[in-house]
């Protein structure tokens, strides 16, 4: 009976095993990565795929899904505290509900257990989305992987035909664009998405920052209807007379389509993603005539959105040393400078945008860098989801003509103060 009884438990041991062969213990390593599809699924395999090289019996499920997918999958797993997943990607306006619910594993501490610290090369604005509290000396919970943030292209031919230096201030932009749309042919004045929800919201804010605007106060007090934000807005409405007819349903294929061909004197919002092939004569009819650069500014400097990903190791993650060490891997400088020659993937390190051979190749590297130092993080609630789509229905309300500057304030103030408080 003892015999049976020990080789019954030698048999669910090995089971166990077996069973769990994520688990460090084993020897044998499974990580698996719930990221992004398309160059950021593409840069993460790339890491991977680089760290099984070096370390065999580390091996990787990377699952390549959409935005939406991305953030439902994880957080249903993260709340069950099932452990599925050992590295996740968030994009950061999600991070404050990942970090607010203790579901990330404490990157500092892990820093401190094997004795290193953080490479002070990440950019700041950007190292400093992955804390909480949302400051610099916050808990690190996430680390930078792409350092995707907002920019604005113009056409220079355009600009120095009319006499028109590159724009500073959003209401010296406003007399070139007006300018160049009537005067001329086939060439709107400026692009944007006016889509609602993510998309006119996303092109609206650095108008809306620089104004001095902020939709939430350092309380938490609702502050969208302020005399500042109205500024922005009617602004924007004013702008808009000089965009293409039918942008409040334009989404981000119009906007690439109409930098590419030069149909736009400019864009108040690109991304690195759209534009790395700008330079490429085989893709582009404006090679050498659009310039990319951070937002112009008004009451305050320019605000460039920052759009950062995140990379984190769930706290129910069995593989936490492994995941950790990957982690560091793939958020390194070498790796880093691969994934911007091979997918464009934009890069979280400085040191990184110094490279001539990406200049050259991507000749907006300085003002990608110079708009993540001053980019702006959106607003750090866990009900961003919630504010952004009643924003953005307020917004494209106020672009067709369905409502006033001051009507679509107040609408967004009342909706806003439900959502928080």
């Amino acid at each position: 009976m003892k015999k049976l009884i020990v080789f019954t438990l030698i048999v669910l041991t090995a089971f166990s095993v077996f069973a769990g062969g994520k688990k460090e213990e084993s020897g044998k390593v499974m990580i698996t990565i719930a990221g992004r599809d398309g160059s950021y699924g593409d840069s993460m395999q790339m890491a991977a795929d680089a760290y099984t090289a070096m370390h065999p019996e580390v091996t990787f499920e990377v699952l390549k899904l959409s935005g939406g997918s991305l953030y439902e999958k994880t957080v249903i797993d993260l709340k069950s505290k099932t452990g599925t997943y050992d590295i996740i990607l968030i994009d950061d306006p999600n991070a404050t509900q990942y970090h607010k619910a203790g579901w990330l594993a404490d990157l500092g501490a892990m820093y401190k257990e094997a004795g290193e610290t953080v490479d002070p090369d990440f950019i700041q604005p950007a190292l400093k989305t992955g804390r909480y509290p949302y400051a610099d000396n916050g808990k690190l919970l996430s680390l930078p992987f792409a350092g995707n943030v907002e920019l604005f292209a113009y056409r220079t031919d355009l600009f120095k035909k009319y006499g028109f230096e590159e724009p500073v201030k959003w209401s010296e932009f406003l007399k070139a664009v007006k300018t160049i749309d009537e005067k001329e042919s086939g060439v709107d004045g400026v692009i944007f998405r006016g889509s609602k929800g993510n998309p006119i919201v996303t092109g609206f804010l650095p108008i809306f920052w620089s104004y001095g605007a902020k939709i939430l106060d350092e309380s938490g007090n609702v502050t969208v209807n302020s005399p500042e934000a109205l500024n922005a807005l009617k602004y924007y409405l004013e702008l808009s007379k000089y965009a293409p007819d039918g942008v409040s349903m334009y989404q981000s294929a119009q906007v690439k389509d109409a930098v590419y061909t030069g149909t736009a004197a400019a864009a108040i919002e690109v991304w690195p993603g759209w534009i790395n092939q700008l330079e490429d004569p085989s893709v582009s009819k404006v090679v050498g005539k659009v310039k990319v650069i951070k937002h112009p500014g008004e009451v305050k400097p320019s605000s460039p959105m920052i759009g950062i990903w995140l990379a984190a190791i769930p706290e129910a993650s069995k593989n936490k040393k492994a995941a950790f060490d990957f982690l560091k891997f793939a958020t390194s400088y070498d790796m880093q400078v691969k994934m911007a020659e091979t997918t464009g993937n934009p890069p979280t390190r400085e040191k990184v945008y110094a490279i001539e051979s990406l200049q050259k190749k991507y000749p907006w590297y300085p003002a990608q860098l110079d708009a993540l130092k001053n980019g702006v993080a959106r607003t750090r609630t866990t009900a961003w989801k919630q504010i952004e789509d009643k924003l953005g229905t307020a917004l494209q309300f106020a672009l067709i003509g369905d409502m006033s500057a001051e009507e679509a304030l107040a609408q967004v103030e009342k909706d806003i103060k439900a959502i928080v408080e």
